[in-house]
């Protein structure tokens, strides 16, 4: 049902929100994908989580995943579809000194609140892996 395409561009970003509870500061990654689209339906994202179509402009939630995607026309005018998501990003690396705090994670919680919480030894600072950044210009 995927078109997959020669080169995969993907574009990360880093917003942060702020939850009002106790101003816990929420990351939030995006990414630009190819979106899915269906023979029968062109013009319009395949939303797998729903298993439904959306139109460009469009949102929907990710569930059962912390997240969310909108359908979005290329700025190239190709008329290409793609997806933009929405979500917690990568999980940070394994540490002794900082656990998932399981009180403070509410995985049914809209997003971007339902994004995992983790509680570290005072002084400790959790670590994330490398986001990369694919290179526009390469063709593979």
């Amino acid at each position: 049902m995927k078109f997959v395409l020669g080169v995969i561009c993907a574009v990360f970003l880093a917003g942060a929100v702020f939850a009002e509870e106790n101003e816990i500061e929420i990351k939030i990654y995006k990414r630009l994908i190819p979106a899915d689209v269906l023979r029968d339906f062109p013009g319009m994202c395949f939303a797998s989580t729903r298993c439904s179509t959306v139109e460009p402009g469009k949102t929907w939630d990710l569930s059962p995943f912390c997240g969310r995607s909108t359908c979005v026309v290329a700025e190239d005018n190709s008329a290409k579809l793609l997806e933009l998501v929405e979500d917690c990003g990568p999980l940070p690396l394994s540490n002794d000194k900082c656990k998932l705090d399981t009180d403070k994670t509410n995985k049914t919680a809209p997003f971007p609140y339902c994004c995992p919480k983790f509680t570290c030894e005072p002084g400790v600072k959790l670590e994330y892996p490398p986001v990369e950044k694919e290179d526009e210009n390469k063709k593979e």
